[in-house]
């Protein structure tokens, strides 16, 4: 049977088919923030983060499907090599701490035990044992050019996509807001930048191209063909054929270029997912109008899906983690930051909203 799992504000939500129609079937954590969430196919835990305010950063693990909870390690921080305090590119103070457990992966097939966090606060974490311990990613925390990035949304750099790639472990590209896209190839010793041909028009414009100056707002990759990467930027969308190596910018999306959420058909890299919207002060949906918009050819062309979502009065902003799709490519699901959630079953042409009002949803995952 086919879950979906919503993260929200207030708690964590599972949706199932019953009865022919989309309904709430479990819920955990209700009244605590639930910043991310992930299902681990290998052996088919659920992991959730809280963001308990005054106390932390949490993390917690279900292998009953959601019945049962309990405590794991939450990332963390070492303490710091200098003492003193560092501050990020556009001058703000940079401390050493883990503000926010924003995005969770999985690792490769063939290691079983390893989990990647990305987090508000720019620190990239890997766990070998299923979340029982985490070691910060050094090669990229202690890479020249981290020095550089700088807070978008938040006041510290966050990462907020981790894509592993699907024939081996240690190839993983991320993204980060802002500082660019960063690829290793080892596992996480050595990374290289991997955002050249992203364009930054919120920078002065001898800076414009600045791989490192980027604020990607969500990377997916397709998994059968992971060179193919698909990037929802500030500045418009843009689409990558060799794993981050070059990247081209993608200008007729309609109907609007701004976004946070894109997802990538699993099984063809030239079908792919955006939620558009108004960008920067205002951030609603054109018009009023709740859309979809889906290229079924690299890019070259598209529709826009109206059909199920609402139409006038609309200003529901789907986050950077709150749209998913199945391993099929069939069933894709999204939710909003007004508590609206979304559910295709035909590859995003018609969608059903879900009766229930739910808390802003952050992050959403289609598992089954």
């Amino acid at each position: 049977m086919t879950t979906i799992q919503v993260a929200t504000r207030k708690g964590l939500f599972s949706v199932e088919r019953r009865d022919g129609a989309w309904a709430i079937a479990g819920r955990a954590f209700v009244g605590d923030a639930v910043t991310a969430v992930l299902h681990d196919p290998r052996d088919g835990a659920l992991y959730a983060a809280l963001g308990l305010g005054h106390w932390g950063v949490k993390l917690r693990r279900s292998r009953d499907g959601g019945t049962t909870w309990e405590p794991v390690a939450a990332p963390a921080f070492p303490k710091p090599d200098d003492p003193s305090e560092e501050t990020t590119a556009d001058g703000k103070p940079w401390p050493w701490r883990v503000d926010q457990v924003w995005v969770l992966e999985v690792g490769h097939a063939s290691q079983p035990g390893v989990l990647w966090c990305g987090t508000v606060g720019g620190g990239l974490f890997r766990s070998g044992d299923h979340g029982e311990s985490w070691s910060l990613v050094r090669g990229l925390w202690d890479h020249p050019s981290r020095r550089m990035w700088f807070g978008g949304g938040a006041d510290r750099p966050a990462i907020h996509s981790i894509c592993v790639h699907p024939s081996d472990g240690d190839d993983v590209v991320v993204g980060v807001s802002s500082g660019g896209a960063w690829r290793t190839r080892d596992g996480g010793a050595t990374w290289t930048i991997a955002s050249q041909g992203m364009r930054a028009a919120f920078m002065p414009e001898a800076q414009q191209y600045d791989p490192v100056a980027q604020d990607p707002h969500r990377i997916a990759q397709c998994a059968a063909k992971p060179d193919r990467l698909w990037c929802q930027h500030h500045n418009g969308v843009f689409v990558s054929d060799n794993r981050g190596g070059e990247w081209r910018e993608l200008t007729e999306v309609p109907p609007a270029v701004f976004g946070f959420a894109v997802a990538s058909h699993p099984g063809d890299p030239d079908v792919a997912w955006l939620i558009p919207a108004v960008k920067d002060e205002e951030r609603v949906p054109v018009d009023g109008a709740l859309v979809v918009t889906r290229t079924r050819d690299g890019g070259k062309s598209y529709a826009v899906a109206r059909e199920g979502l609402p139409q006038s009065n609309a200003y529901d902003i789907a986050l950077r983690h709150a749209l998913d799709v199945d391993a099929r490519g069939e069933l894709l699901a999204f939710g909003s930051t007004t508590g609206g959630l979304w559910v295709s079953e035909d590859g995003g042409e018609k969608w059903q909203g879900v009766e229930a009002r739910l808390p802003p949803v952050y992050a959403v995952r289609v598992v089954g």
